[in-house]
């Protein structure tokens, strides 16, 4: 069912992804040559071990499962999930919520959107998955989408969304192909976005209004509203990325600094970000994929599909060696 409210919230929600991976991949590359490179550590599920003199003996039936729910939990090398939050209301809430999967052993970053309307139980009650980040902040949020996708979510990043447009006139803009004339206007947002079709060099305000862009106001553009825009930004994420990732940037690399520490607060050590911005550079721009978690909007919630979602999750973002399977998630219905 088409909900003219909830595409008015999906403008936001789409640039704002884009925002969180580029300045999160800049802060990465960028601590990288200031710091001590370390490698962050891997979460393991919370277990708190028992004094020696109050183990109790287990049979062997017990033992089995034991030995079998160590190998459902054990990790692969050199892989990490990073929650990226975007913060721009100022009310305290999150805008934007991505999964990242860094798998270092096979050079692959991969970001899943997590809509922020997805049903979820939080404190036994349904609510809207960004009501977490409402109620508990960062760490429940974490806590919710690791319950839902069974799966830890080993670190967070909370990005304050304007870091973007700053991002992007640190680098001195961004040459990037606009696939369509974009004559846009908002007044209710303050958005005016009026850019010709062709290659041209974007400042933050005008890269902005790129990935901002869903169609004109006589109804023309994509032909394919939300589709045609996430092909957009996703291009031009690419763009940026290969144009953060080259050498003749790290001249920039105090601006790089002074964005991260004015925009972005994170669990993550500098000498992680360093370690993971040494891991991207290697990798290179096109390592980077991103999607959307499977779901079906059915007012007043966004439904996640479990098969297709745990498809994605094994392909993509499962940390463990073994395949999660249906009875790890925990998607409402």
């Amino acid at each position: 069912m088409s909900d003219p409210h909830h595409r008015h919230r999906r403008r936001h929600f789409h640039w704002g992804r884009l925002l969180l991976l580029t300045v999160f991949l800049a802060a990465a590359v960028f601590a990288g040559y200031h710091c001590l490179f370390r490698a962050p550590e891997q979460k393991q599920p919370d277990q708190e071990p028992l004094p020696k003199e109050e183990v109790p003996a287990l049979s062997p039936e017990e033992q089995a499962a034991a030995e079998a729910l160590r190998s459902h939990m054990e990790r692969k090398p050199d892989f990490y999930t990073i929650l990226l939050s975007g913060v721009d209301d100022h009310n305290g809430g999150s805008d934007t919520n991505i999964l990242v999967a860094v798998d270092a052993a096979n050079n692959a970053i991969y970001g899943v959107s997590i809509p922020r309307d997805t049903k979820a139980i939080i404190n036994g009650k349904a609510h809207k998955i960004n009501y977490a980040y409402n109620s508990g902040g960062i760490r429940l949020l974490a806590d919710t989408v690791s319950e839902q996708l069974g799966i830890p979510v080993d670190y967070t990043v909370q990005v304050d969304l304007r870091g973007f447009e700053a991002l992007v006139n640190a680098i001195g803009g961004v040459t990037f192909n606009v696939p369509v004339n974009m004559d846009y206007d908002d007044p209710y947002q303050g958005l005016h976005i009026h850019l010709s079709k062709g290659t041209q060099k974007l400042n933050g305000a005008d890269a902005l209004k790129v990935v901002r862009f869903r169609h004109n106001n006589d109804g023309t553009g994509y032909g394919s509203e939300d589709i045609g825009r996430m092909q957009t930004q996703q291009a031009f994420l690419k763009a940026v990325a290969k144009q953060v990732l080259t050498m003749s940037n790290l001249s920039k690399v105090d601006d790089f600094v002074k964005i991260f520490q004015s925009y972005v607060e994170t669990d993550l050590t500098v000498g992680n970000l360093a370690w993971l911005g040494k891991e991207a550079i290697s990798m290179g721009a096109d390592a980077i994929e991103f999607s959307t978690l499977p779901n079906e909007w059915v007012s007043p919630y966004i439904y996640l599909d479990r098969e297709a979602t745990l498809a994605l999750v094994n392909e993509h973002l499962n940390p463990y060696v073994e395949d999660r399977v249906s009875e790890d998630l925990n998607i409402p219905s």
